[in-house]
């Protein structure tokens, strides 16, 4: 008899990947970096997109080797997310490396242009293109998908994209956003780490890759691993805010004191520590199910994103709120982390939302 308990620890190699990412991290996309970039409107770095995707190999993560990728699986993807997560770095690792790379990976071999499937895969793995699956960066994994006409909001980094996945009635197909009749338009949106824009494509345009049963069972599996490793950017958002928080109230003094020696404030950080420690066996419980194939990969995802996104926000909250009136200002990097913790709290589903579906799984009345 097998022991199917979930694998929560790190391993050695991922361990490497995260120091790895980190060090990148730090030389080239630092929490200040990211300020200034967004504050210039434009967050995106190129080159460390590069570094990241084809120098590291974390955009192949998910890819088979057999198409250039690194063959590896969602555990390592959630390493990647959380150090992305602790620099509220602006790249499409989520929407292209994991979200749509997965929903190519469920079409691959389910059409008749699994060549082109294919190729976009490993172009993908390389870093030489970025896919976006045209949907609201708001649907759930169990939720309405767009019936693919007019015009399609809130798709995340579509700005970003060489290829839109779009959803129509009889199959998803892959578009070139370079193609007559594909429009992006930027939005404004609260987190200015994560664009948003609105896609409208021409419903002639693109090249079928799945056909319609087999598509909304792809998109599904797509959406439901970004649900399941977004969890993991959540958790890095908790950990960053969490770190900076006590670093700051050991140096932050009144009454020739610090601050943090008050024991109010020691509450809070001691409530913080435990509902962050809570959300790191839950994202990595999701990260494990993904990865193993488990049949209850659905009942970890609705349980992890049920709970990591308010823990994203709690600690992002106490993180400006404990830095008094420093943690008030543009120029403290405390709101990217709050913005971007609010903005995941409604991706791929809301609280609600998924705790509905964790209900209806396990059988239990849904919340009132």
């Amino acid at each position: 008899m097998t022991d199917a308990s979930p694998d929560l620890l790190y391993s050695d190699t991922e361990d490497d990947l995260r120091a790895a990412v980190r060090s990148l991290l730090t030389d080239r996309a630092d929490v200040p970096a990211a300020l200034i970039l967004a504050e210039a409107g434009d967050p995106y770095d190129a080159e460390l997109w590069t570094s990241l995707a084809a120098g590291i190999g974390a955009s192949g993560l998910l890819v088979p080797e057999k198409l250039g990728g690194q063959g590896a699986g969602h555990r390592e993807a959630a390493v990647v997310l959380e150090e992305l997560g602790r620099a509220v770095t602006a790249a499409p690792y989520l929407t292209s490396s994991v979200v749509a790379t997965e929903t190519l990976l469920a079409c691959d071999g389910e059409s008749t242009e699994s060549t082109d499937v294919a190729g976009l895969l490993t172009a993908l793995a390389h870093g030489h293109r970025v896919a976006v699956l045209a949907v609201p960066l708001s649907t759930a994994p169990d939720g309405p998908l767009p019936a693919g006409a007019g015009t399609v909001t809130g798709v995340a980094d579509a700005v970003r994209a060489d290829v839109l996945l779009v959803v129509r009635h009889d199959g998803l197909y892959a578009v070139e956003t370079a193609s007559p009749g594909v429009t992006v338009e930027p939005l404004t949106p609260l987190d200015l780490t994560r664009p948003l824009a609105a896609v409208t494509v021409d419903p002639a345009a693109g090249i079928r890759i799945a056909e319609a049963p087999a598509a909304q069972a792809a998109v599904r599996r797509g959406l439901l691993a970004g649900a399941g490793l977004l969890a993991s950017e959540q958790l890095g958002i908790a950990e960053w805010c969490l770190e900076e928080t006590v670093r700051h109230t050991r140096e932050r003094k009144q009454f020739n004191r610090p601050i943090g020696s008050f024991q109010a404030l020691k509450h809070r950080m001691a409530q913080l520590w435990l509902e962050v420690v809570s959300a790191r066996a839950t994202a990595r419980n999701a990260a494990d199910a993904l990865a193993t194939g488990s049949p209850e990969a659905p009942l970890a995802v609705a349980l992890a994103q049920a709970y990591c996104g308010r823990v994203a926000v709690h600690a992002a909250e106490e993180c400006v709120q404990l830095h008094g009136g420093i943690g008030m200002t543009w120029e403290h990097p405390a709101h990217l982390y709050l913005k971007r913790a609010k903005s995941d709290e409604i991706a791929f589903g809301s609280k609600g939302r998924h705790q509905e579906t964790l209900a209806a799984l396990v059988d239990l009345p849904g919340p009132r």
